[in-house]
């Protein structure tokens, strides 16, 4: 009788600590939320310049944020490049490649 009930309580602690959530559905709401977090790319034609000043990448690799500097509108791969570029946009603008 000792034996059957250790079995018996055993066999319910490994059923209470075991993990049988089952997966989340996703709703509507948490679709929205999430297409929100993808970031979105700016189309090369809005911008003024060839190549991101900070770091030299084609924006036709991909825009992810731009600055507006001296009347032109500027492309970035990333926040961090745009930060830099902003720090000191005079020294760098000329490796923007301006289009004509």
């Amino acid at each position: 009788m000792k034996k059957i009930i250790v079995f018996f309580s055993s066999t319910l602690f490994l059923i209470a600590c075991t993990n049988n959530e089952q997966p989340k559905q996703m709703n509507k709401k948490d679709s929205t939320a999430m297409q929100s977090e993808v970031p979105q790319t700016i189309d090369v034609r809005f911008v003024d310049n060839k190549k991101d000043p900070s770091c030299g990448m084609p924006v036709t690799a991909g825009i992810s944020d731009t600055a507006h500097y001296n009347n032109k509108v500027f492309g970035f791969c990333s926040k961090e490049c745009k930060d830099n570029f902003l720090k000191k946009p005079e020294e760098l603008v000329a490796a923007a490649e301006l289009k004509k």
